[in-house]
């Protein structure tokens, strides 16, 4: 007769605080240049390739398109205001707020990453 297969055992946490033998922090690798460090790296760095490469694609999107959208509006080519043609006005004038919001959206995301990246790299 064969014993009873072993009970199942459910796991609902990871105990990311337990202390095991043999177990290092994050922050160890990245001082000693292991391998696992390289790795911890490695994704802080794709992560903002990613962000940058969003950040520029869309810089570049609304810097092809305005342009483009004025000129197939007629009407925008002949209208002023205040004297300065509206296209001009436009590129002149209404790319700086959105740089500016971009510009915020990145450092914002910018910080995130980092902080992500510190409360991993510093956990227990």
């Amino acid at each position: 007769m064969t014993a009873p297969p072993p009970e199942r055992v459910r796991v609902t946490s990871s105990r990311r605080g337990a202390v095991t033998p043999g177990s290092r922090r994050p922050a160890r690798d990245l001082d000693e240049q292991t391998e696992l460090g390289d790795v911890y790296l490695a994704g802080l760095m794709r992560a903002q390739l990613r962000l940058s490469l969003a950040v520029l694609a869309l810089t570049v999107v609304a810097l092809v398109a305005l342009p483009v959208v004025l000129s197939l509006m007629p009407a925008t080519q002949s209208t002023t205001v205040l004297g300065i043609p509206f296209p001009w006005l436009a590129l002149g004038v209404a790319v700086y707020p959105a740089a500016w919001v971009l510009a915020r959206w990145y450092a914002g995301q910018s910080e995130r990453l980092e902080t992500d990246f510190t409360e991993v790299v510093e956990q227990p």
